[in-house]
């Protein structure tokens, strides 16, 4: 299990020399405003370490974060102020008495300009000269300055294996080709493209193989992390399936038994159907929030605009008459479904038709006059004037849709992630593997049905029959299923 230290302000110390058991240091330098703590909350899943924001050197002092495996501190970053003036402090550091580039730059931190003017420089610098390593966050949307020639030429200058990390490389005002340029310039060949917003498949381990190349000695080590955090990341997609499959059990399971008397008027029939939908929605909003734990995002996030998908969701109308017809169009099912939406359901029991497709039609109404149970259910509910309404197929399609766009979503979305991202306006399955699994997944839900005892969705597992366990299995590898088809290449 990967876990993080709380981040906190320190004063960095030397590892113990020669020892395998120290964790790697690795100091993550820039300029200010270069992504460096939004790079560590995405490295770490800490959506809460530092401080992310727009204005000019948020990050003042040196915070540390330790990123864990089994338990023991496996890589310590260090988050560091940005080097706010490097050509006046290269200048004057390259008059200092050394027979070194580092040994000048220990003179300039001896000195009483350390504690003065470049107070900040001389943290990153101090810091520097005892890590293992430093990642060099690049925001490529700048160009390429003089100043920052100097920072690379200031961070070389202590002498220890630097990786420049390109940041916003996604964005339209990127300068990938030109910082590559000054950064092979500068003997820098060795780079990661690495987006702290919204790092592609891949970036992470990328990130750790070439810091491997960098630091022979470690290599191993780092092929571990890698290693371990790519398991993890399969066991959360997992995971993630299950808790989806687990809600979509659940809504194939809800029923409201109501008295027919009850669906006879608008009024009534209008109530009836808002306490279905309410009920649903809580449920969804739930599941909402449990992914985003799963993911280590903050319960509130769900509101934030940056999350894709899930802003999509937070305004999605699972009954929307029109969603409705072409999720039923996605599930095969055609116009049957826009016909129920009216008031054509058949739900004839013993050849009385109970005119449920009237009773409950409209504008939602079909969206729940499917799967009112067994058939005995049905008929001893109708002896005793009871009906029930539960959730169509139709809307199961679409929740398990949006909660699978979702999970692309939050895979694909970095900790440090700030500011609106675009949201494509709907999030639907593009490839007939996708809306084959997806409608697999749904078809997988029929036992639930005749279950309403198998909600809620949250209990832990074991907890339920092992007759749901396993539909909820069978539901949960037709949506990783759907995941692997190409939701989350998006």
């Amino acid at each position: 299990m990967t876990a993080v230290t709380p981040g906190r302000r320190t004063e960095p110390t030397a590892p113990a020399a020669g020892s395998d058991a120290a964790p790697l240091r690795i100091a993550v330098v820039g300029h200010t405003n270069a992504g460096k703590t939004s790079l560590l909350r995405t490295l770490t899943r800490r959506v809460d370490f530092g401080e992310v924001s727009d204005r000019p050197g948020t990050t003042r002092h040196v915070e540390q974060i330790d990123l864990r495996i089994d338990g023991e501190p496996a890589v310590r970053f260090y988050d560091t102020p940005g080097l706010e003036d490097a050509v006046t402090l290269w200048a004057h550091v390259a008059r200092l008495p050394g027979d070194s580039r580092p040994a000048r730059v220990r003179a300039f931190l001896q000195g009483p300009e350390a504690q003065a003017a470049f107070e900040q420089e001389a943290k990153v610098l101090r810091l520097l000269l005892d890590a293992d390593a430093a990642f060099l966050v690049i925001d490529t949307r700048e160009p390429v300055l003089p100043k920052y020639r100097d920072e690379v030429e200031l961070l070389g200058a202590c002498a220890r294996p630097v990786l420049p990390v390109l940041n916003f490389i996604a964005h339209g005002a990127s300068r990938e080709p030109q910082w590559r340029a000054m950064l092979s310039d500068a003997g820098l060949h060795a780079v990661v493209r690495f987006d702290a917003a919204a790092p592609f498949t891949g970036a992470e381990r990328d990130l750790y193989q070439d810091l491997g190349t960098l630091l022979p000695e470690r290599r191993e080590t780092l092929r571990g992390v890698a290693a371990h955090l790519q398991a993890e990341a399969t066991a959360r997609r997992a995971a993630a399936c299950q808790a989806v499959a687990g809600a979509l059990v659940a809504a194939a399971a809800l029923r409201r038994t109501v008295a027919t008397a009850q669906l006879i008027g608008p009024q009534r029939r209008a109530g009836e159907v808002r306490a279905l939908r309410t009920t649903l929605e809580d449920d969804v909003r739930a599941g909402t929030a449990a992914l985003l734990r799963l993911y280590g995002f903050r319960p509130d996030d769900a509101a934030e605009p940056p999350l894709p998908a899930l802003e999509g969701l937070a305004e999605l109308d699972l009954f929307n008459p029109e969603m409705l017809r072409q999720a039923g169009l996605r599930l095969g099912q055609g116009a049957a479904v826009g016909a129920a939406l009216g008031a054509a359901a058949d739900l004839a029991v013993g050849g009385l038709s109970l005119g449920a497709g009237a009773l409950i039609g409209g504008t939602v109404g079909g969206a729940l006059a499917q799967g009112l149970g067994p058939l005995g259910r049905r008929l001893a509910g109708r002896l005793r004037g009871q009906q029930d309404l539960t959730v169509e197929e139709a809307v199961l399609y679409l929740l398990a849709e949006r909660q699978i766009a979702l999970v692309a979503a939050l895979e694909g979305r970095g900790h440090g992630a700030v500011g609106k991202v675009a949201a494509e306006p709907t999030q639907t399955a593009r490839t007939s593997d996708e809306a084959d699994a997806l409608r697999a997944a749904v078809r997988a839900t029929h036992a639930a049905r005749a279950h309403p005892e198998w909600r809620p969705s949250g209990a832990r597992r074991g907890a339920w029959p092992a007759a749901r366990d396993a539909v909820v299995d069978r539901v949960a590898a037709h949506l990783e299923r759907a995941l692997g088809a190409g939701f989350a290449g998006r």
